[in-house]
Parts: C-alpha cells; structure tokens; sequence
C-alpha cells in the first residue's frame, strides 16, 4: 500500500569540492577508442561537438568547445588532433594528453578574424583523411529505423563537414556514423563508468538534488518561479540543461525556464536541474493536503500520486546487474494505472555528461544492464484527466561486487553515503534495491506530493 507518512530526511552530505576526472582516465578513454575504431574497421574518427552537443568529445578530453564548434581528430595509431575557434584557444585541453591544437576560425563566431587558420581540407588531409580511408563520424545520435534518409547511416554532423570528408574521402560509403562507439546500448564506450567518473557524478547529483530541495523548502503561496532559481546553485559546475520552474498551467510545459508567475495554493508545480553527470526533478502541487486542491483535482491527484510512487518503487526494485531493460519496463507498466496516466516517455534511460545518452527502458528490450552504467529514474506521467503532475527524477550507478570494492576502498566518503541513502529508501520509504543499486541523490525517491509539507512524503507501507 502507497500512503503519505511523515518523515525526516537525512542530511547525506557531499564531498568538499568536485572529484574531477583524472588525466590519467581520459588517456585510456582515448587509447580505447583507438581500438574499438580498429575494430570497427575505421582509419579514422572525426568527433564533433558544440556548445549543445559536447558529451562524446568531454568524455574523451575533458574539452567542452563553449561558444564554438570543436573537432577532435583521432587515427588507428593513436594520433590526436583538436581543432578549434578562436575563443577555444585559450581554453583547452590538459596539455598532457598531447593533442595537437590547431585554429579553425570558422568554427569561430560570425563577424570574428578569419585570417589565421588553413582551409578545413587541407587540415583534415594533412592528418591523413584522404582517398579510400574510411572514416567513422561521432556526433550526438544513433539512429535506429529508415524515417531519415540513409537510416542507421544518416550522419548528423553539419553537411559542410560531412560533404569534406565525403569529397576527400573519394565516395559517401567511406564515411560512416561511428556515434554507437560511444552511445551504443550493446557496448557504448560512455555507457560503463569508471570509479573516479562514478565519484564526479555523485558529487554533482549531491549537488542538484540539494538546489531542488533548497526549492522545495522555500515553496510558498505567492513566491515567484524567479525568485525560487536564485536556490538552483551549481556549485559551478556546468550546466547540462536550462533550469526549470513551473507553477499552475505552466506546469504543463515541463521544459519551460522560470518566469514571474508567482504560486497559488492548489497549483501544480515542477522543478528540473541539471548539471553535467545529474539531473534532479521533483513535482507536485502548492498544497499542504488534499483539502488545499481545487476540487477539479482533489480526487484524482492523491490516486495519481500514489500509483505513480507505486511505479516508482517498482522499477527501483527490478533495476539490477544482469537485468534487462525490457524486464525493468515490465515492472514498471505493470504496476501504472492506465486509467490515470501514460508515460511520456521512456521509464528511465542512460546518462553521463548529458542527461540523456540511450535508453534501454523498452517493451521486450534484451538489453542487459552491466556494472558501471549510470541511469535515471526518469518516470514521466502524462495525466489522463484534469491536469495534474508529480515527479520525482534521480541517478543511480549499478555496481558488481568488484567494483564495489573498489569504490568501498578508493571512496570511503561516496560509499558510505551510497549505503545511508540505500538504507533511507529501504527503512523510511519501504524501496528495498538490490545490492547492485548505489543512488546518488541527496533526495533518494524522496517525493512529497503536497510540497508545503517537505516531510510527508510517499513510501510503500
């Protein structure tokens, strides 16, 4: 049974600043897809990013190219070149990881000098892109089906640089989308953490669950979505998304930035932040009870919530090692009342640096979940009824036994929270994960529907 009881929430803590990602660590992240591009038959990678689309080419460097667009060059023999604008250059890469920089300033923004870099082909030749090679371009997206001409091949990097590499190349079957190295569900390269990435995006999900919190406890009738932003505090880490505050119709424009709008008693409400590595999102209603509802509400927002937690639960409890996505998904549509609601979409997905990565979460996916992936429970409920809305997003990391040790003994600050926030779902909410399951959010399936009363929230009695 699903009921609203009162309890306190823990203070978890954080560490004192961002772990960071070793040299070290993105060195054998380069020296790994060296090899899987061998293995996949390429000569070459071509990995593009920009200010919206920098999770492949971070993950790789540790480089975000901010205002610009960025080209990071790879060979089989482990050659590296970056290629970047003129802001860029002065922002780069550890210089340890020995990439060659070189100015493309039409990577820069218009209106800025043009005088001091070469012609794009002749840069992409001298690395070595040339006739018969057969190079595999990385941008943001894998596609899966024939709705976009050339399916599983269509490339969504900018045509400009895809007809170069086509025109160099000596034909459009030379350049290939090599995005599933990195994203791909069987083996994506950025689908399994390493510890110290594990122990980054901890911190950041300590980070954004306590700004949501922060918002949480400052909800009031007649405050403004503005004013509530001022308690989203990155900390200074990086944003992965814009910030979201909703109050009343608003709410239903889940993705919408703050405004002026200012909360009445019995609106629905969200809240969203994402930094790089976390997402946290909570919603609910301006309410004390059910008796501050309007009437249009007042019944079927406590049925909507308590089976929405009740889904919630569920998929906690079947996400593990070895478990397929399919089987996770199951879980999950077998316990939502589809009178009530639908999903919006997928029940939980992948994440890393970007919230969203791939997702296994699908009717009869055989996609296993291995140790080191990152994941959201990400349960999106679109009313049925009169519009309501409750949400309650977090990250999680599966972790087998040996990387547990090996968090256990490197971490001891991580793992000990990790088991504090195991035991608050299990003892106080009635969530028992399997030992597989470490959360990172400071708010562990935390939800109080009513969110002028932060300490009764939903649990499984």
């Amino acid at each position: 049974m699903i009921d609203v009881i009162q309890v306190d929430l823990p203070s978890f803590g954080c560490d004192a600043g961002r772990p960071g990602i070793p040299v070290a660590v993105h060195e054998a992240r380069l020296q790994a897809a060296a090899e899987r591009m061998g293995r996949a038959r390429l000569d070459g990678l071509v990995v593009y990013g920009d200010r919206e689309h920098f999770a492949n080419l971070a993950y790789l460097t540790g480089f975000d190219p901010r205002f610009e667009e960025a080209l990071l060059l790879l060979n089989a023999d482990g050659g590296r070149r970056l290629i970047v604008g003129n802001e860029c250059m002065g922002y780069l890469p550890d210089a340890a990881l020995a990439c060659d920089v070189e100015r493309f300033q039409e990577f820069s923004l218009p209106g800025q000098p043009r005088d001091q870099s070469r012609p794009l082909g002749q840069i992409l030749s001298d690395f070595g892109i040339g006739a018969g090679r057969r190079i595999g371009c990385v941008g943001w997206k894998c596609f899966s089906s024939d709705r976009v001409p050339g399916g599983p091949e269509a490339i969504d990097l900018p045509s400009f640089l895809v007809d170069l590499l086509r025109e160099l190349t000596g034909g459009p079957d030379r350049v290939v989308n090599a995005t599933g190295l990195f994203m791909g569900l069987a083996d994506g390269l950025r689908l399994t953490c390493e510890p110290e990435q594990i122990a980054d995006f901890e911190y950041a999900s300590a980070i954004t669950s306590q700004a949501v919190l922060a918002v949480l406890r400052h909800l009031d009738e007649g405050v403004e979505e503005a004013d509530l932003e001022k308690h989203l505090d990155s900390a200074g880490l990086p944003l992965s998304c814009h910030r979201m505050i909703g109050f009343g119709d608003k709410a239903r424009r889940g993705l919408a930035s703050p405004s002026n709008r200012r909360a009445h008693l019995g609106d629905p409400f969200t809240v969203g932040f994402g930094v790089t590595g976390s997402l946290t999102c909570r919603a609910g209603c301006v309410a004390r009870g059910p008796s501050d509802l309007p009437a249009e509400t007042r019944d079927v927002f406590p049925r909507l919530a308590a089976n929405y937690f009740d889904v919630v639960a569920a998929w906690y409890e079947h996400v593990r090692v070895g478990a397929t996505g399919g089987e996770v998904f199951a879980a999950a549509e077998s316990r939502r009342d589809a009178s009530l609601y639908d999903f919006a979409v997928n029940p939980g997905h992948c994440m890393h640096l970007d919230e969203w990565v791939h997702s296994p979460f699908s009717p009869g996916s055989s996609v296993e979940l291995r140790s080191g992936m990152a994941l959201q429970m990400d349960i999106i409920p679109v009313s049925k009824g009169p519009f309501c809305y409750v949400n309650a997003e977090d990250g999680l990391v599966l972790a087998d036994e040996p990387l547990r040790q090996v968090l256990r003994d490197r971490f001891g600050g991580l793992w000990r929270r990790v088991q504090a926030r195991r035991a608050f779902m299990g003892d106080a909410l009635g969530i028992v994960l399997d030992e597989s399951v470490l959360p990172l959010s400071n708010a562990p399936a935390y939800l109080p529907p009513y969110a002028m009363r932060t300490d009764h929230v939903l649990a499984r009695r």
